[in-house]
């Protein structure tokens, strides 16, 4: 299966949940946000298992290691390196845990698909717009403290490779607002299920869960220590992996 035809059949299948998509906003009107959310993340789950699977095939294999890491009594802010549009669905379909994510707000336009991520817990940024950046981490440290971990990939764009790009700062800020745990997020190879070849192909994938860092009344000198250790942990994570 061509990656056009994956991503095509993927919304067809966003098509078919319409029944579902209105019965989660019913639950919302109804007050029932905890069953709300329980339904949201299982279709979520599903979805991504499933788009992870169409484009790799039945050969593809995800290991997922170290999900006792994340906190199971707080909020985190998962921080990742970003190989692949599939970095996402990958998430959504092996992380265990329901994340919002911050998303182009280009993303925001698109019929269906826009309501689906608002469902999830997902914030639309504009890059280039202050005052919507301000606005969009508001948003997202609000996201956290109704109980909703956050994603975010801090190279800001795909490496397309194995390749772990320079982070930007900023990102961390999210998770010393809203003073939750930081969970660094190891993925390897999805980038070789499609970019590095330009067509579809079976892929071991894995996803590593780092030990969480703690916010919560760090110092200011601590924070601006976080974002390297992270990219230093996660670039020498990913290299070892490719050891493999």
């Amino acid at each position: 299966m061509t990656i056009y035809t994956a991503l095509i059949r993927q919304f067809f299948i966003l098509l078919g949940l319409e029944g579902q998509r209105r019965k989660l906003h019913k639950l919302a009107k109804k007050g029932l946000i905890k069953e709300r959310d329980e339904l949201a993340f299982s279709i979520a789950q599903n979805w991504g298992r499933n788009l992870i699977k169409s484009v790799g095939g039945k050969e593809t294999t995800v290991t997922v290691i170290g999900q006792e890491n994340i906190p199971s009594d707080t909020s985190v802010v998962f921080i990742a390196n970003h190989q692949s549009f599939l970095d996402i669905p990958l998430m959504f379909g092996y992380a265990g845990r329901q994340a919002g994510f911050i998303s182009k707000a280009e993303f925001s336009k698109i019929p269906i698909f826009a309501d689906w991520m608002r469902i999830l817990q997902c914030i639309f940024l504009k890059r280039g717009n202050p005052k919507q950046s301000i606005q969009a981490m508001a948003d997202g440290v609000e996201n956290i403290k109704r109980g909703y971990s956050m994603m975010i990939f801090p190279e800001g764009h795909r490496s397309k490779s194995s390749e772990v790009h320079e982070f930007h700062a900023g990102s961390f800020k999210l998770a010393y607002r809203a003073e939750v745990p930081i969970v660094p997020v190891t993925i390897s190879n999805t980038y070789k299920m499609y970019e590095e070849t330009g067509h579809s192909q079976a892929t071991n994938l894995t996803l590593i869960f780092h030990p969480a860092i703690p916010t919560k009344g760090i110092s200011r000198d601590e924070q601006k220590e976080i974002p390297d250790r992270v990219k230093a942990l996660l670039t020498e994570s990913v290299k070892s992996l490719q050891k493999d």
